[in-house]
């Protein structure tokens, strides 16, 4: 399996990973934080969400325009906002389908559309590879904060 299908398919198992990382969790422990000064599991979902749909709009404006300006967020601000204090289960459904959407997006990329770029005022040139090459890693990244927390606090 080549790099970037391997790639694809960590995007198509992150909602698994997802699943299991906040399993039986109560909202008490949902909303305890990773680390001093860190996000709650709880927001930890909310913001793969979030994250995600930006991250699949980007890439299809990437993949259907000329050099897209890409409109960047702030996602601490985000992060605080009461949206990020309710049930996770709408996020997750959110993941579930993201997910699904931009693995399909990814397989069927060109080896021509995975050089395409886009403008982003923060990073500079990107391209969809550069996309790809994130987001297999981001919502992982975020569920193993989730998974630590667990092994910590013995959950």
């Amino acid at each position: 399996m080549n790099e970037n299908k391997k790639k694809i398919q960590a995007i198509r198992d992150l909602p698994v990973k997802l699943y299991t990382a906040i399993a039986g969790l109560n909202d008490a422990q949902l909303d305890t934080p990773y680390r001093d000064g860190g996000w709650s599991p709880r927001q930890i979902v909310h913001h793969i969400a979030d994250s995600h749909i930006n991250a699949f709009v980007r890439m299809k404006l990437i993949m259907t325009e000329d050099h897209p300006l890409l409109k960047p967020y702030d996602q601490d601000s985000w992060a605080k906002m009461n949206d990020y204090t309710r049930d996770i289960a709408p996020s997750v459904a959110i993941v579930t389908g993201i997910q699904a959407r931009m693995a399909d997006l990814l397989e069927d990329a060109s080896e021509t559309d995975l050089t395409r770029t886009a403008n982003h005022p923060d990073n500079g040139t990107m391209t969809l590879q550069n996309f790809l090459d994130l987001y297999a890693e981001h919502g992982n990244n975020h569920v193993q904060q989730i998974v630590g927390l667990r092994a910590r606090m013995g959950w």
